[in-house]
């Protein structure tokens, strides 16, 4: 057994294809620590730290990072978007931490590809060379397994041998590393991003992604993405989503010779069966990604596929759809997946297969939409074109759980590197646009999605800002509710939705604890406004329903949002 002590820092991830920023632990942290597991480290050698919580308690993470023999660092963003409570590592934080450790540094992750604050702007490399420090230019698991094979030394650190690991060691590596869970500062809740596959399939790649990077497909078995789930399940995970693959519907499709490869439909069903097994009370079972192209190719076999993850998952969950844009120049000039028709129709069926809603309070399962510009080809009328085609969907009746409009960040490797003024040459039209879509798309999709009077369930409380709290469900792609209370955060609570925002909800404790609520809450139920809010907050406690509907205009439609017997909300 090796005497080393190691530190993984978390600096969070954020890819086409994989997530890891709080309250997500991304695949890549657990992989590192079952790497240094297999090594010999014991478990209470191998420390780990998010940055954030570096950022709020740097005596604590000090102490370990100038002690520790191995310091490594996971980060990278290649799209970038906003968050609810953490802020990804900054290239000054990871040198600072560096240059704190005197023991041997690598540095890893997306972060390999190139750094940005933002998209819209071409990502660079960061530079970072020195005689004890290692950007994996691979997978940063498996380098972290190879120089400690014998003892971590800054010699070690000298061999520029890079290597991607096997599907067989991280099989190993992720039941090794699923410890590393208990050490997360938002543990038990904790959502753990599950891999199936790295690697696109397709013959030919959009001109901006990065998931060739990774090289072919590497299907893992089965099994062992089951067993892994298995571990995590046993070290206290309940939240899951099956998030880390380009295209769940192609998880061992058969490669027929054509562009898109063939899904096959009992490989999903035997995975999602087995996760329920081994996890019987998982509270959370969500997906990411699924390619449209896919699904309009073979829209047969992915029906099937929908209604096996409709069985087997918990509601709320999402298909992420890579559209990227409308205009069928830019399609073209950019090797992208599927026609807007095409694109359409599986918008359809997802809807027709998820569209009813669970036991979450929201539906079973809806599709997202991604849009990127600043792609080759753009002109004024791609941004008609992708308004247009969102308010057909919206004029449809159909559901769109999320629209994600985002400008490219070119990394160094694809297509679009060194086409710097296409990136910024529609920046205002962009902003523009983008703010249109929230207005006129966004908002009233939102109030179909989740009308006024909607219960949502276990809604966890993360953020008090001021007068109000700010909590999300776990699951893929949150919604944002904004509650107008201070409300004890890391705690669950049903909220019934009273507002909508362009891409938030405002909501209220379900049912209200009318004679202890605050008048900011009151003021929120249906038909009460901030005068008669105040009035029934003065004249609480009330013993019975008739004499509450007194001071609330006899308005027997609230009585289903509220509690005079103070009980604990569910």
């Amino acid at each position: 057994m090796l005497n080393i002590k190691a530190i993984i820092i978390d600096g969070y991830v954020d890819e086409p294809a994989c997530f890891g920023v709080p309250p997500y632990i991304s695949p890549y942290i657990r992989y590192i620590a079952g790497a240094l597991r297999e090594r010999g480290i014991p478990e209470n050698n191998i420390h780990y730290r998010t940055i954030d919580s570096i950022r709020s308690q740097p005596e604590d993470a000090g102490k370990i990072i100038k002690s520790a023999q191995l310091v490594i660092i996971v980060a990278g963003m290649t799209v970038p978007g906003k968050y609810l409570r953490s802020t990804p590592i900054s290239p000054g934080e990871i040198e600072s931490i560096f240059s704190a450790s005197k023991g041997a540094k690598i540095l890893g992750g997306p972060i390999r590809l190139g750094f940005s604050k933002e998209g819209g702007k071409t990502a660079t490399a960061l530079g970072i060379s020195s005689d004890d420090t290692l950007v994996a230019q691979a997978d940063i698991e498996s380098l972290v397994y190879d120089i400690s094979k014998d003892g971590t030394t800054k010699a070690d650190l000298q061999d520029p041998t890079h290597r991607f690991r096997t599907v067989e060691e991280i099989g190993r590596w992720g039941k090794h590393g699923a410890f590393i869970i208990k050490k997360h500062p938002d543990y038990p809740h904790v959502m753990c991003e599950m891999e199936t596959y790295r690697g696109c399939g397709r013959k030919k790649h959009c001109s901006f992604c990065t998931e060739p990077s990774y090289g072919p497909s590497d299907y893992r078995p089965v099994n062992d993405v089951i067993e892994e789930v298995k571990e995590l399940y046993n070290n206290g995970a309940r939240y899951f989503r099956i998030g880390r693959q380009p295209d769940i519907m192609s998880y061992h499709a058969i490669d027929k010779g054509g562009d898109m490869p063939e899904p096959d439909p009992e490989v999903l069903r035997k995975l999602y069966k087995g996760i329920r097994e081994v996890a019987p009370e998982l509270k959370v079972l969500h997906m990411d990604n699924a390619n449209p192209a896919t699904i309009a190719a073979y829209p047969e076999k992915c029906r099937d596929i929908l209604k096996t993850i409709v069985k087997y998952h918990t509601s709320g969950d999402i298909a992420a759809l890579g559209m990227e844009s409308a205009d069928p120049a830019v399609i073209e000039a950019n090797d992208l997946k599927v026609m807007p028709d095409q694109i359409f129709e599986v918008i359809r069926m997802i809807n027709e297969v998820g569209g009813t809603r669970g036991n979450s309070g929201l539906q079973e399962l809806l599709p997202g939409i991604n849009f990127v510009h600043g792609l080759k080809g753009e002109t004024k009328n791609t941004f008609e074109y992708n308004y247009d085609f969102l308010k057909e969907v919206l004029d449809s009746e159909l559901l769109l759980r999320r629209i994600n409009i985002r400008q490219v960040m070119a990394f160094p490797g694809t297509k679009m590197y060194g086409n710097d003024e296409l990136i910024g040459k529609h920046k205002k039209l962009f902003l523009k646009h983008k703010e249109k879509v929230r207005k006129d798309i966004d908002l009233p999709m939102l109030r179909k999605v989740v009308p006024t009077g909607t219960i949502l369930k276990d809604v966890l409380c993360e953020k008090n800002d001021g007068n109000v709290c700010f909590g999300r469900q776990l699951g893929s792609y949150p919604l944002l509710v904004g509650i107008p209370a201070k409300l004890p955060v890391n705690s669950f609570i049903d909220v019934a939705v009273t507002g909508h925002g362009h891409r938030s909800i405002t909501g209220i404790p379900y049912p209200l604890k009318i004679n202890t609520a605050p008048a900011s809450l009151i003021k929120e139920l249906p038909g009460i406004g901030k005068k008669q809010a105040v009035t029934i907050h003065s004249k609480a406690p009330f013993s019975s329903e008739a004499e509450f509907l007194k001071y609330a205009e006899n308005n027997e439609k609230i009585l289903q949002y509220i509690d005079l017997n103070n009980r604990q909300n569910a």
